[in-house]
């Protein structure tokens, strides 16, 4: 298990704290470790190998000039979900780095979005160069907003 994911484990596992303090706490920290994702005040909602989820909450400092969450914030909401997802699924002897990004607007983001990024194991098992990460963010309602592909450039950590 990766530190990400036993930091998100014991936080949202934990009795004390319990699950929604725990993905806040998680969230904070995780923003605290890269701290532009920090702009759109997320709270992570699901990691595990292959899935991760997070909220960003529709509030005016995420707002563009019609009232809608802005495009950049929801490329954000998917860099991040697509870098816990990267963090929790790559194996020990493997490294990656974003590459590229490609993304479509849908719909108009009126509501809270959640952002989703998912891949199957069998493409971090081959993984040997670019590796494609499915990202979509979606409205309270079912809609999708914005989905595409976050490109990683996978290789094989450097012998220590």
């Amino acid at each position: 298990m990766t530190n990400l994911l036993s930091l998100w484990t014991t936080l949202t596992r934990a009795p004390v704290i319990g699950r929604p303090v725990g993905q806040r706490v998680f969230s904070f920290a995780f923003t605290r470790k890269a701290p532009y994702f920090a702009s759109i005040h997320p709270r992570m909602t699901e990691l595990r190998p292959n899935r991760a989820e997070l909220v960003i909450p529709k509030r005016r400092s995420v707002h563009n000039h019609i009232g809608t969450v802005h495009a950049i914030a929801l490329c954000n909401g998917l860099e991040m979900a697509m870098g816990a997802l990267a963090e929790a699924t790559i194996p020990s002897d493997k490294r990656w780095i974003p590459k590229g990004m490609e993304v479509a607007y849908t719909a108009k983001a009126t509501s809270d979005i959640t952002c989703i990024a998912e891949t199957d194991q069998e493409q971090w098992d081959a993984a040997d160069g670019d590796l494609p990460v499915r990202v979509r963010g979606v409205r309270d309602d079912g809609t999708v907003v914005v989905e595409g592909v976050i490109t990683l450039w996978v290789t094989a950590r450097p012998g220590r």
